[in-house]
């Protein structure tokens, strides 16, 4: 990946054991993995950035295999995912939606059957800025059990000249979900939504 060299990986993996009310009998669990990259276009507009979707792909083949092995290497037990950019101040919003192939797509794969839309957020930012990345479920989008975020930042980044390139995922609903909706076991048509 000469055109987006990595300064750093950090992988952060969260247990939810309690959410007031009763504990739940298997605790929720959600993980993200942060890539801090060289952004190649800071500081020029470039008309044409396409081509760096493929040069981010090993980068996302990556993020998502430390990503699944972070939540106990089977990712049949996985069934949320989301993913987010920030890009630095010398960079534009554009440049994030570079992250939305590479990323979405190889988790999709490593999945396996995935077919929900990778729920997405993005955002131009300095050092230290946070992000709610949202989750969704992976089959099925109208899934309201496994709506959430999942807050990521960096301290010492993204650098006026980086981007923040993230993955998340869970395994299992939030802890005590009650708003109804279709439940994950009820998902049939399997299109994606529902």
């Amino acid at each position: 990946m000469p055109d987006f060299p990595i300064r750093k990986i950090v992988v952060i993996s969260e247990e939810i054991m309690h959410e007031n009310g009763p504990a739940p009998q298997t605790p929720r669990r959600r993980a993200a993995v942060l890539a801090v990259v060289k952004n190649p276009h800071a500081g020029r507009y470039v008309e044409e950035l396409q081509p760096g979707m493929d040069d981010l792909k090993p980068l996302g083949q990556l993020m998502t295999t430390r990503l699944i092995e972070a939540l106990g290497g089977d990712p049949k037990v996985i069934d949320g995912y989301g993913k987010g950019m920030i890009v630095g101040e010398d960079g534009e919003l554009e440049h994030g939606a570079l992250w939305h192939v590479p990323g979405g797509y190889t988790m999709r794969e490593q999945l396996g059957q995935a077919l929900a839309i990778v729920p997405s957020a993005m955002k131009v930012g300095g050092m230290g800025a946070h992000l709610d990345v949202p989750l969704g479920h992976i089959n099925a989008a109208y899934v309201r059990s496994h709506f959430d975020a999942m807050d990521v930042s960096i301290p010492d980044a993204p650098r006026r000249d980086e981007m923040v390139l993230c993955l998340v995922m869970s395994c299992g609903p939030r802890v005590h979900n009650r708003m109804g909706g279709l439940a994950a076991d009820q998902i049939k048509v399997f299109d994606g939504q529902r």
